[in-house]
Protein backbone atom coordinates (compact mmCIF):
# COMPACT_ATOMS: atom_id res chain seq x y z
CA UNK A 1 0.00 0.00 0.00
CA UNK A 2 1.26 3.43 -0.96
CA UNK A 3 1.98 6.21 1.52
CA UNK A 4 0.24 8.68 -0.77
CA UNK A 5 -3.18 8.51 -2.36
CA UNK A 6 -3.69 6.81 -5.69
CA UNK A 7 -6.53 7.14 -8.15
CA UNK A 8 -8.20 4.11 -6.54
CA UNK A 9 -7.36 4.34 -2.83
CA UNK A 10 -6.36 6.59 0.03
CA UNK A 11 -2.76 6.07 1.06
CA UNK A 12 -1.41 5.18 4.47
CA UNK A 13 -0.99 8.80 5.55
CA UNK A 14 -4.58 9.78 4.70
CA UNK A 15 -5.93 6.65 6.38
CA UNK A 16 -3.87 7.25 9.50
CA UNK A 17 -5.04 10.87 9.69
CA UNK A 18 -8.69 9.84 9.13
CA UNK A 19 -8.81 7.05 11.70
CA UNK A 20 -6.71 8.99 14.23
CA UNK A 21 -9.19 11.85 14.03
CA UNK A 22 -12.09 9.44 14.56
CA UNK A 23 -10.39 7.84 17.58
CA UNK A 24 -9.51 11.22 19.07
CA UNK A 25 -13.08 12.51 18.74
CA UNK A 26 -14.27 9.34 20.49
CA UNK A 27 -11.70 9.89 23.26
CA UNK A 28 -12.79 13.53 23.63
CA UNK A 29 -16.41 12.46 24.05
CA UNK A 30 -15.55 9.63 26.45
CA UNK A 31 -13.59 11.98 28.71
CA UNK A 32 -16.25 14.69 28.74
CA UNK A 33 -19.11 12.21 29.30
CA UNK A 34 -17.15 10.52 32.10
CA UNK A 35 -16.74 13.94 33.66
CA UNK A 36 -20.45 14.77 33.37
CA UNK A 37 -21.96 11.40 34.27
CA UNK A 38 -19.53 9.66 36.61
CA UNK A 39 -17.66 12.28 38.62
CA UNK A 40 -18.44 15.09 41.00
CA UNK A 41 -17.32 18.63 40.17
CA UNK A 42 -13.87 19.67 41.39
CA UNK A 43 -12.85 16.14 42.39
CA UNK A 44 -9.48 14.78 41.18
CA UNK A 45 -11.29 12.41 38.79
CA UNK A 46 -13.34 15.27 37.35
CA UNK A 47 -10.30 17.47 36.84
CA UNK A 48 -8.29 14.61 35.31
CA UNK A 49 -11.12 13.93 32.84
CA UNK A 50 -11.19 17.65 31.98
CA UNK A 51 -7.43 17.69 31.37
CA UNK A 52 -7.70 14.58 29.17
CA UNK A 53 -10.49 16.25 27.19
CA UNK A 54 -8.39 19.39 26.74
CA UNK A 55 -5.28 17.41 25.78
CA UNK A 56 -7.20 15.37 23.23
CA UNK A 57 -8.70 18.59 21.86
CA UNK A 58 -5.25 20.09 21.31
CA UNK A 59 -4.16 16.86 19.62
CA UNK A 60 -7.22 16.99 17.36
CA UNK A 61 -6.26 20.53 16.36
CA UNK A 62 -2.76 19.38 15.38
CA UNK A 63 -4.04 16.35 13.45
CA UNK A 64 -6.62 18.48 11.63
CA UNK A 65 -3.95 20.96 10.53
CA UNK A 66 -1.94 18.02 9.18
CA UNK A 67 -5.08 16.63 7.49
CA UNK A 68 -5.86 19.91 5.78
CA UNK A 69 -2.27 20.34 4.60
CA UNK A 70 -2.18 16.74 3.35
CA UNK A 71 -5.50 17.07 1.57
CA UNK A 72 -4.52 20.33 -0.13
CA UNK A 73 -1.24 18.85 -1.38
CA UNK A 74 -2.26 15.30 -2.29
CA UNK A 75 -4.62 14.25 -5.10
CA UNK A 76 -7.78 12.54 -3.89
CA UNK A 77 -8.99 9.17 -5.21
CA UNK A 78 -11.60 9.35 -7.95
CA UNK A 79 -15.27 9.47 -6.93
CA UNK A 80 -17.26 6.30 -7.34
CA UNK A 81 -19.91 6.35 -10.08
CA UNK A 82 -22.96 8.34 -9.05
CA UNK A 83 -25.15 11.29 -9.85
CA UNK A 84 -23.85 14.86 -9.72
CA UNK A 85 -26.26 15.51 -6.83
CA UNK A 86 -24.84 12.57 -4.85
CA UNK A 87 -21.29 13.76 -5.46
CA UNK A 88 -22.21 17.32 -4.44
CA UNK A 89 -23.86 16.04 -1.23
CA UNK A 90 -20.78 13.94 -0.40
CA UNK A 91 -18.44 16.89 -0.94
CA UNK A 92 -20.64 19.22 1.13
CA UNK A 93 -20.74 16.60 3.90
CA UNK A 94 -16.94 16.42 3.90
CA UNK A 95 -16.67 20.21 3.97
CA UNK A 96 -19.04 20.30 6.97
CA UNK A 97 -16.95 17.67 8.76
CA UNK A 98 -13.77 19.65 8.14
CA UNK A 99 -15.45 22.84 9.37
CA UNK A 100 -16.49 21.11 12.60
CA UNK A 101 -13.03 19.55 13.02
CA UNK A 102 -11.55 23.05 12.81
CA UNK A 103 -14.12 25.00 14.83
CA UNK A 104 -14.49 22.51 17.72
CA UNK A 105 -10.86 22.63 18.94
CA UNK A 106 -10.64 26.40 18.41
CA UNK A 107 -13.81 27.14 20.40
CA UNK A 108 -12.76 24.58 23.01
CA UNK A 109 -9.47 26.39 23.56
CA UNK A 110 -10.93 29.90 23.42
CA UNK A 111 -13.62 29.07 25.99
CA UNK A 112 -11.51 27.09 28.44
CA UNK A 113 -11.07 28.70 31.82
CA UNK A 114 -8.07 26.60 32.85
CA UNK A 115 -4.59 25.91 31.51
CA UNK A 116 -4.19 22.66 29.60
CA UNK A 117 -1.80 20.22 31.27
CA UNK A 118 -1.05 18.48 27.96
CA UNK A 119 -1.19 14.78 28.85
CA UNK A 120 0.45 15.80 32.14
CA UNK A 121 3.69 16.64 30.30
CA UNK A 122 3.64 20.45 29.98
CA UNK A 123 1.22 23.35 30.34
CA UNK A 124 -0.50 25.27 27.57
CA UNK A 125 -1.78 28.59 28.94
CA UNK A 126 -5.51 29.25 28.70
CA UNK A 127 -6.54 31.83 26.11
CA UNK A 128 -7.48 34.32 28.83
CA UNK A 129 -3.82 34.40 29.93
CA UNK A 130 -2.44 35.23 26.48
CA UNK A 131 -1.40 38.59 25.06
CA UNK A 132 -3.81 37.92 22.16
CA UNK A 133 -6.76 37.81 24.55
CA UNK A 134 -5.62 41.01 26.24
CA UNK A 135 -5.04 42.84 22.96
CA UNK A 136 -8.00 41.66 20.91
CA UNK A 137 -10.72 40.77 23.42
CA UNK A 138 -10.07 42.81 26.58
CA UNK A 139 -8.59 45.98 25.06
CA UNK A 140 -9.98 45.78 21.52
CA UNK A 141 -13.52 44.56 22.25
CA UNK A 142 -13.78 45.70 25.85
CA UNK A 143 -14.91 42.26 27.08
CA UNK A 144 -13.96 40.36 30.18
CA UNK A 145 -13.43 36.60 29.91
CA UNK A 146 -16.83 35.61 31.32
CA UNK A 147 -18.66 37.73 28.77
CA UNK A 148 -16.43 36.47 25.93
CA UNK A 149 -16.73 32.84 27.07
CA UNK A 150 -20.55 32.57 26.97
CA UNK A 151 -21.08 32.57 23.17
CA UNK A 152 -17.91 30.52 22.62
CA UNK A 153 -19.10 27.86 25.09
CA UNK A 154 -22.54 27.90 23.47
CA UNK A 155 -20.99 27.07 20.09
CA UNK A 156 -18.58 24.46 21.50
CA UNK A 157 -20.88 22.69 23.95
CA UNK A 158 -24.48 23.38 22.98
CA UNK A 159 -24.24 23.42 19.18
CA UNK A 160 -21.20 21.40 18.15
CA UNK A 161 -20.74 19.05 21.08
CA UNK A 162 -24.34 18.35 21.95
CA UNK A 163 -25.68 17.49 18.51
CA UNK A 164 -23.97 18.78 15.35
CA UNK A 165 -20.81 16.67 15.57
CA UNK A 166 -22.86 13.56 16.35
CA UNK A 167 -25.20 14.29 13.44
CA UNK A 168 -22.32 14.71 10.98
CA UNK A 169 -20.47 11.62 12.23
CA UNK A 170 -23.64 9.53 12.05
CA UNK A 171 -24.34 10.80 8.54
CA UNK A 172 -20.76 10.10 7.46
CA UNK A 173 -20.82 6.56 8.87
CA UNK A 174 -24.29 5.87 7.42
CA UNK A 175 -23.15 7.05 3.99
CA UNK A 176 -20.08 4.79 4.14
CA UNK A 177 -22.22 1.80 5.12
CA UNK A 178 -24.78 2.64 2.44
CA UNK A 179 -22.04 2.68 -0.19
CA UNK A 180 -20.60 -0.59 1.10
CA UNK A 181 -23.76 -2.64 1.62
CA UNK A 182 -26.33 -1.09 -0.74
CA UNK A 183 -24.35 0.45 -3.58
CA UNK A 184 -21.60 -2.17 -3.21
CA UNK A 185 -18.95 0.24 -4.44
CA UNK A 186 -15.42 0.89 -3.17
CA UNK A 187 -16.09 4.02 -1.10
CA UNK A 188 -15.49 2.38 2.30
CA UNK A 189 -12.73 0.12 1.00
CA UNK A 190 -10.71 3.15 -0.13
CA UNK A 191 -10.33 4.18 3.54
CA UNK A 192 -9.94 0.66 4.99
CA UNK A 193 -8.42 -2.34 3.24
CA UNK A 194 -8.10 -0.83 -0.22
CA UNK A 195 -9.42 -4.09 -1.65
Amino acid sequence: MSLTNTRDNYGRVARWLHWSTAALFLAAYCSVYFRQWFSEKQTPENLTALQLHLSVGVTIAVIVVLRVLWRLNTPQPADEPGTPLAHRAAHLGHMALYAVMIVAPITGYLGTGVDTDFFFLFDIPKFESTALFQTVVADGMGLDFKTFEKPIDFIHKDVLGAWLIWLLIAGHAAAALYHHFVRRDRTLLKMTSGG
